[in-house]
């Protein structure tokens, strides 16, 4: 199947990876969008993997406020180098995350920084909503799905992203590795929320 120009910058619309990057993808599957997409964001997991471990102490704070302004968030976001920090991809990147957090309101960065006090109250809760009467192992399966669940609420880095439900911050995170090629850590976010605490 020939690839042309129009599938490569779409492919490159949607996933922001380089038109060689993408041109190779479709090659590789058959001019199938959907598999060179796929494909993309597999070699963006790889990369962001590869990149994990590189000191990121370069970066930005970025700030969204709703437009009602009752509501909105700072992030800060660390790149490896001043100059990523000053690109549009990582600057959209970061507004992206920013948007997230005012929207989707976390209470965490991470489901490491859930104190264990609250997922295990968080457990019993969940425990309470479990068929007594199902097998133990079946119970057990049911209530890690329901913890999986409670991690996806309230962690950011498990959160379905606002823009695009099918992928969690984590995934554009690494996404945005893959395409910007440095390593990008969210630091730390606050959001606020007109008369809350």
């Amino acid at each position: 199947m020939a690839i042309t120009a129009q599938d490569v910058a779409r492919l490159r619309e949607d996933t922001g990876a380089g038109m060689l990057d993408c041109k190779k993808a479709l090659e590789e599957n058959d001019g199938d969008f959907d598999k060179a997409k796929a494909r993309l964001r597999e070699k963006g997991f790889a990369a962001a993997a590869k990149r994990a471990d590189r000191e990121s102490n370069e970066g930005i704070i970025t700030s969204y406020i709703h437009h009602n302004n009752r509501y909105g968030s700072l992030v800060e976001v660390n790149c490896e180098s001043d100059f990523v920090a000053k690109t549009d991809q990582f600057k959209t990147f970061c507004n992206d995350v920013a948007l997230h957090i005012a929207s989707m309101a976390p209470r965490y960065l991470s489901r490491e920084q859930v104190p264990a006090e609250v997922v295990e109250k968080e457990r019993e809760i969940l425990r309470a909503q479990v068929d007594p009467k199902k097998p133990k192992e079946i119970q057990d399966k049911i209530l890690d799905g329901k913890i999986q669940s409670f991690f996806g609420e309230v962690c950011l880095l498990d959160q379905p992203f606002v823009k695009d439900s099918a992928k969690t911050i984590e995934q554009v995170r690494a996404e945005a590795v893959g395409v910007i090629g440095e390593n990008i850590v969210i630091r730390r976010f606050t959001r606020y929320d007109l008369g809350g605490e």
